[in-house]
């Protein structure tokens, strides 16, 4: 299952509220502070009427109790009409506005979290799990939605209200007026005691929840595995001991919430009564009329019932602080693998002058020729190294094959040619530069690669081979899925390219996959061809097809082919025996064989390997054959 370690993204260890962490979350409602203002404005709306209702019900009561004959009530329902229509109106705009704003926050935010994601180096995803991923870029994203749009509304709108009714209530009684705000302090003491304890359990719940939604994720994607190995109640134990802690943290989040909202009220209600005690005494000594006491009782209500809200959302800061850190932290993380400022400038300096023929937006040539690796060095994360002082040059066209041991390097030699990953030490050198000085989206979109088990997305046959360059047209592709030799093959399909992959390519077999992908390869016409063991989980029959594809594509580019299978290496134009990071051997097959070192001792291993298949199924088949 999920390993905890992924899902523990850095935090920012203060307390209190990052005022600067806000600000930047602030300046995603840029775009719309036309709506942000009509927000607040109407919200200011709302709190204005709820302010003069009690005023108004005051001077109705005053004088009826002190001239019932001659009262006149039309002008009190007109104001009550209007006060209402102003109410609903602004109500009605607040919603449509807010309504608005919560949803285009939340496409902002994730449409800038998904495009740094799709900057960032491997090595962050070789950090994180996917759930952590999708839990930024989800519940975190509605949190925070949520918060700058209803929040900000509700901070206008109680702010408002507060000034209001304080105004209000010294004007008519300072001395009952304090007996209300008397209260406040306490209130602030409280918010001071439960903020810091709410924060760190939202911070709990979040990280659990990104290892639930990573767990679940695998037994998605694992389940075939799981009922092979028949792991199903395995997994569900695991699951629930990460659901069982899920559980915890947030019963306890809600507890400390639960606790903090009933103080709140319970402080409130103490200073209605005090008002009711004291207003009433000075009624009935005369000192205050019967509609100022019960304005005053509306105005304590409807105190209390902003600072209410407030503490809600004062619990919800804090508890949204914790995504935001999060949600932030990806949207600004600095991609490990990035063009450096000189490159940036060369790029951005290209952009804005005359396209040059064969020259590159970089300032380089356009093609690639000569490719060195001089005193490589790489480990994954500051762990053993994986190669050290390797050195290699390839000629432009040369096809080179690396054959070796499992975990010797391969694959990790043709991840830094993508630049994937970056030397730790050394260089890699294009025509005689290092090639970090060339623009990263040029160079990498000169590659076409072909990996053992490619990743094919939802949608047509005909739609995932166009992923390789996205302006082709339909001839294009069909002539990109012929190169790759599967023209016959893919006419086996029900609707031909039409046909639909399904999730990943589900709904096409192992052979069918491979050779989309290198469809896929050939139709972005690459100058360099990385094979990463393309043909190891395919047939005898698929894999002739492949390489009579491959024997037409290969021509005229620089080729770099991993392989156990030695029969696909043969007509390479050298063959590189790879061990522990290190090249031992080097040559063409046949020189190789007459050498008798590692490479013959791997032939030989596979020679057996594959006769002993052989004699298996021959055996097999002899076995379960009807005697004559």
């Amino acid at each position: 299952m999920s390993d905890e370690r992924l899902d523990d993204a850095p935090e920012v260890a203060s307390d209190g509220l990052d005022l600067d962490l806000w600000r930047k979350l602030w300046a995603t409602t840029r775009p719309y502070r036309g709506r942000v203002v009509l927000l607040c404005l109407f919200g200011c709306t709302v709190a204005a009427a709820e302010v003069a209702l009690p005023q108004l019900t005051r001077r109705l009561l005053d004088e009826l109790v002190e001239s019932p004959s001659t009262l006149v009530l039309w002008p009190y329902a007109g104001a009550y009409a209007l006060i209402s229509v102003v109410l609903v109106a602004s109500v009605l705009s607040f919603i449509h506005h807010g309504g608005f704003l919560r949803t285009a926050i939340a496409h902002d935010i994730r449409r800038d979290g998904f495009a740094n994601v799709q900057r960032l180096s491997l090595a962050s995803f070789d950090r994180r799990s996917v759930g952590w991923l999708m839990a930024r870029l989800t519940s975190d994203c509605e949190r925070l939605s949520n918060i700058l749009a209803w929040g900000v509304l509700d901070l206008f709108w109680a702010s408002t209200l507060l000034a209001g009714i304080t105004i209000a209530m010294l004007t008519m009684n300072p001395l009952l007026a304090c007996v209300v705000l008397a209260v406040v302090p306490v209130l602030i003491w409280v918010s001071i005691v439960f903020k810091r304890r709410i924060l760190h359990s939202a911070r709990e719940v979040r990280r659990t929840n990104s290892r639930l939604t990573a767990a679940y994720n695998e037994g998605i994607t694992g389940q075939r595995t799981s009922k092979v190995f028949a792991r199903e109640q395995a997994n569900l134990k695991e699951f629930g001991v990460l659901s069982g802690g899920m559980y915890a943290c947030s019963v306890r989040n809600q507890l400390l919430n639960a606790t903090y909202v009933p103080l709140v009220l319970t402080l409130g209600s103490l200073a209605t009564g005090l008002v009711l005690a004291a207003g009433g005494m000075n009624v009935a000594a005369g000192g205050m009329s019967l509609g100022s006491l019960i304005a005053f009782m509306m105005y304590t209500r409807f105190f209390f019932d902003p600072i209410n809200e407030l503490s809600h959302w004062l619990a919800e800061l804090q508890m949204a602080q914790a995504s935001a850190e999060r949600v932030l932290g990806l949207i600004e993380e600095v991609p490990e693998i990035a063009d450096s400022d000189a490159v940036r400038a060369r790029l951005a300096a290209a952009a804005e002058g005359p396209r040059r023929a064969g020259v590159a937006p970089d300032g380089h040539p356009q093609t690639i020729g000569e490719i060195e690796f001089r005193g490589v060095g790489f480990s994954y994360g500051g762990g053993r190294a994986i190669l050290e002082g390797f050195d290699l040059r390839v000629r432009a066209g040369e096809r080179v094959a690396l054959v070796g041991s499992t975990g010797g390097g391969k694959t990790t030699l043709v991840s830094l040619l993508c630049r994937f990953y970056e030397p730790t030490a050394g260089a890699i050198l294009v025509d005689g530069v290092d090639y970090r000085e060339r623009g990263l989206d040029w160079y990498q979109s000169q590659l076409g690669i072909v990996l053992q088990t490619p990743h094919l997305f939802s949608g047509s046959v005909m739609e995932n081979i166009r992923y390789g360059r996205l302006d082709a047209g339909d001839d294009e592709v069909e002539h990109a899925a012929r190169l790759a030799g599967g023209a016959a093959l893919f006419g086996e399909l029900e609707d031909g390219l039409e046909t639909q992959a399904g999730e990943d390519g589900g709904r096409l077999s192992v052979g069918q996959r491979q050779l989309v992908s290198l469809a896929r390869a050939l139709l972005a016409d690459p100058q360099i061809l990385i094979m990463d063991e393309a043909t190891s989980s395919v047939d005898a029959e698929t894999e002739r097809r492949i390489q009579r594809g491959l024997e037409r594509v290969w021509a005229g580019r620089t080729s770099f082919v991993i392989a156990h299978r030695l029969s696909t290496v043969r007509t390479a134009d050298r063959i590189l025996v790879i061990e522990r990071g290190r090249v031992v051997e080097s040559g063409t097959h046949a020189q190789l064989l007459a050498r008798g070192g590692r490479y013959r001792e791997l032939t030989s291993q596979q020679s057996l390997r594959e006769s002993g298949r052989d004699a298996s199924d021959w055996g097999a088949t002899g076995a379960s054959a009807p005697s004559s």
